[in-house]
């Protein structure tokens, strides 16, 4: 979260209905973006050469399909029965 006023005040304004052991807590930590926006210079990279998407359902689908890649590359998508699956034997899987 920015450091914008607006930002500070709606917490704020939270906090008073809250009782003091569910506060909310800004972190305002450059390292904490950092690790969101590692996780998604994939998808930059794969997305920054094109000219944009014609319409949302392309959009969806395109970066569902850079996540799915990702997530087999990190092991973090197991099948049903098994453990983590490489990307080429999930793509196989696919075709047969």
């Amino acid at each position: 979260m920015d450091k914008s006023g607006a930002n500070k005040a709606a917490v704020d304004e939270l906090n008073k209905e809250k009782t003091k052991d569910n506060d909310i807590i800004i972190r305002q930590n450059k390292s904490l973006n950092n690790l969101i926006e590692q996780d998604h210079r994939h998808v930059k990279r794969r997305t920054h050469p094109m000219l944009g998407f014609k319409n949302f359902r392309r959009a969806q689908t395109v970066l569902a399909g850079i996540e799915l890649v990702c997530m087999l590359r990190k092991g973090q998508y197991r099948q049903k029965e098994g453990g983590p699956i490489s990307p080429a034997a999930f793509f196989y899987q696919l075709a047969e």
